[in-house]
């Protein structure tokens, strides 16, 4: 245990400082999206190319636990809809039920897991991080975003279903137009023609990539300070902490099952990527969903209360976790 707690305390640590910082305004606010666009624009697109380009297609995407994750995601984005949408005093409207089940299936894989898992399981790891960040990207964010948009409307007015399609392909454009996919892509291309870089051209894409780690992780706190500030609303314990249980508990629990499953049927579930994938998926909530929910007029302070949880509790069930499985710290 001592092990896995040297490595995720700094990786935490480093969160808790980027947080201060910007509470201290020792960071100014004005500069949070600019270390933001840094880490989304240059940092990680460097470093899931540099991975991406350093193994073979079949390491970086393996379809059974792609489809395992994907299922996992769907399932998760209707059980947290179905726990949480409703009239009582712990309901909330279809909007923000889609938004807590954003924060519920998507963890904060791109700015602290893969680096977070490659240092605790060696660089095999990134390939079946890599595949779970396509499916949140892709389609996790798709599909929430097109189903908090169905109220935005009258029920049974032609507008209400319209909107929810204009929203969904709205966000898959969004989605498409990450660089973080394209990085990914380009990474396998690259691997697959036997592209070798100029010798400056590659040292600067690896500055760049060391970079990603501590300015990603530094981010995530500034990022959660940020949306608490910006939140509209003051929210319950009862709203947000279950949705945040639900994403570190369920999860996981949830990709342990579907990957034992998918074995007992016959279907080929590589042990260490099914490992990779409980450990994704036990991470705490994409911090970008704030903003998300900021923009399409969500309750922000309820997401960002999930997320400020969920990252909160992940130091120390993401480290048991990731020490019942026997995960020996590189």
């Amino acid at each position: 245990m001592f092990l896995i707690l040297s490595v995720t305390l700094p990786f935490f640590g480093l969160v808790l400082c980027g947080y201060l910082a910007a509470r201290q305004r020792v960071l100014p606010e004005a500069a949070i999206p600019g270390l933001n666009t840094f880490v989304l624009y240059f940092a990680l697109p460097a470093m899931l190319f540099r991975f991406g380009s350093g193994m073979p297609f079949r390491e970086l995407i393996d379809i059974a636990l792609v489809l395992i994750y994907l299922v996992s995601a769907l399932l998760m984005v209707f059980v947290t809809i179905a726990v949480t949408w409703g009239a009582g005093a712990k309901g909330v409207d279809l909007r923000d039920a889609a938004f807590g089940a954003l924060v519920a299936a998507f963890p904060n894989t791109g700015f602290m897991g893969v680096p977070l898992l490659v240092a605790l399981m060696g660089s095999q790891a990134a390939g079946p991080a890599i595949g779970t960040i396509l499916v949140d990207l892709i389609v996790t964010s798709t599909l929430c975003i097109s189903l908090a948009q169905v109220q935005a409307q009258p029920a049974g007015l032609p507008g209400a279903s319209s909107g929810a399609v204009v929203a969904g392909l709205r966000a898959l454009r969004g989605a498409l137009t990450n660089p973080l996919p394209w990085s990914i892509a380009l990474g396998a291309l690259a691997a697959a023609v036997g592209l070798v870089l100029p010798g400056p051209i590659d040292q600067i894409i690896k500055m760049l990539a060391d970079a990603a780690t501590p300015v990603a992780l530094f981010t995530i706190g500034a990022v959660l300070w940020r949306a608490g500030q910006h939140a509209h609303t003051r929210t319950p314990v009862g709203k947000y902490l279950p949705v945040a249980s639900i994403k570190l508990l369920v999860h996981p629990a949830l990709v342990l099952s579907l990957g034992v499953l998918a074995s007992f049927f016959g279907i080929d579930v590589p042990a260490a990527g099914l490992t990779v994938m409980v450990l994704v998926a036990a991470l705490p909530s994409a911090s970008s969903v704030s903003l998300l929910a900021e923009r399409f007029g969500a309750d922000n302070g309820r997401v960002a209360r999930i997320i400020m949880a969920s990252t909160v509790l992940a130091f120390a069930t993401f480290s048991i976790l990731a020490w019942a499985f026997g995960v020996s710290a590189g």
